[in-house]
């Protein structure tokens, strides 16, 4: 699957919520305010990754097994079919923490996840974030085993950290070994 990475854009708001709410369970999906607010906080960052098979009209040649900074370009939305996924991310105080990281369903397992992971930590290092944390949800093994492949391991459980009453493990990756 074919795919470049970009800047979020305004305009992609209501495809991302809509993501969001496809891959969460309603009682932890983020709602509309909450997810709004995150992509409005002046420390975050939204990364999309879009379909370059759907997206024909870019200018950005799309590419499949480079590298993450690679595939990010500038361009701005063509249509929210195209949206594969987004990652949202923020820095503050040299630490940086994944928000979200979403993939729809039929784009898992292309390595979209893993470009949006990997452009969100460069970005943070560039930041001068030392590290980065994370959560997920205890009973998330696919999330867990996925963070664990590219470098993050388990600080600790938060305990009743969803809405929903379950755990949440806080998983870190040191960025600058």
């Amino acid at each position: 699957m074919l795919f470049t990475v970009r800047d979020y854009h305004p305009d992609d708001f209501d495809t991302i919520w809509a993501i969001d709410q496809s891959c969460f369970d309603p009682e932890i999906a983020y709602s509309r305010c909450e997810l709004r607010t995150y992509v409005r906080y002046p420390k975050a960052f939204t990364l999309i990754a879009e379909s370059a098979e759907i997206k024909a009209q870019s200018a950005t040649a799309p590419m499949n097994n480079s590298s993450a900074e690679d595939r990010l370009t500038t361009t701005t939305p063509t249509s929210a079919s195209s949206v594969l996924a987004f990652i949202v991310a923020e820095s503050s105080r040299g630490m940086g923490h994944i928000i979200t990281i979403d993939v729809r369903a039929a784009a898992r397992r292309h390595h979209i996840g893993s470009a949006l992971l990997e452009t969100a930590e460069n970005r943070l290092r560039t930041a001068k974030c030392r590290a980065v944390r994370l959560e997920t949800a205890v009973d998330n093994a696919s999330a867990l085993s996925f963070y664990k492949r590219h470098g993050y391991d388990v600080i600790k459980v938060i305990p009743h950290y969803y809405s929903n009453g379950v755990d949440a493990l806080l998983l870190e990756k040191n960025l600058l070994s």
